[in-house]
């Protein structure tokens, strides 16, 4: 049987590896980064969205129906046990300063909004990310594969030098 081929192809696929920078050609844009730690809620009335920045809690509150903002509501927040200010905003959002960032990684949310005559309870959970869950991830994947390749590339290699020496003899019993 004729390895050559096999050794070949296998050598070569360590080369078709990617590294930092490889481009695609003309691919749509994506968000760099991660992204910030948020929360949403809904009911029949309302729908809610926290977005954690910081200290800083935004909150943009709209109509589950028409998904209008909801002007000059009140806000009773709670996270993972604690009341929380919320003041309205000029923009239609409503923002709270946190005396001190939540600990945990899944913090359970509680609102309640009172706007004009309607009363509504809405409860989320709010995910922190892991501090060092995405650090290394990208460049993990491509050492694994380069891993891959090299020990097929190995494997392939000891199966021709095994072919090699049965075809020469060396293998043979007298």
């Amino acid at each position: 049987m004729n390895y050559k081929p096999l050794l070949l192809s296998l050598a070569l696929s360590s080369a078709a590896l990617a590294g930092p920078g490889h481009d695609h050609g003309d691919a749509p844009p994506t968000a760099s980064g991660p992204s910030l730690p948020r929360f949403a809620a809904s009911s029949d009335l309302f729908e809610l969205v926290g977005v954690l920045d910081g200290k800083t809690l935004t909150l943009y509150l709209d109509q589950a129906d028409t998904n209008a903002p909801v002007l000059k509501a009140q806000i009773e927040l709670e996270l993972a046990g604690s009341k929380i200010a919320v003041q309205a905003q000029a923009d239609g959002s409503y923002r709270s300063e946190l005396a001190e960032l939540p600990q945990g990684e899944v913090l359970p949310v509680t609102a309640t909004v009172t706007a004009a005559d309607t009363v509504d309870l809405l409860a989320a959970e709010l995910h922190l990310p892991h501090a060092h869950a995405d650090e290394h991830g990208h460049h993990n994947t491509w050492r694994w594969g380069a891993a891959a390749a090299a020990l097929l590339t190995l494997l392939g290699l000891g199966a021709f030098a095994v072919q090699r020496r049965r075809a020469r003899g060396f293998g043979a019993q007298a």
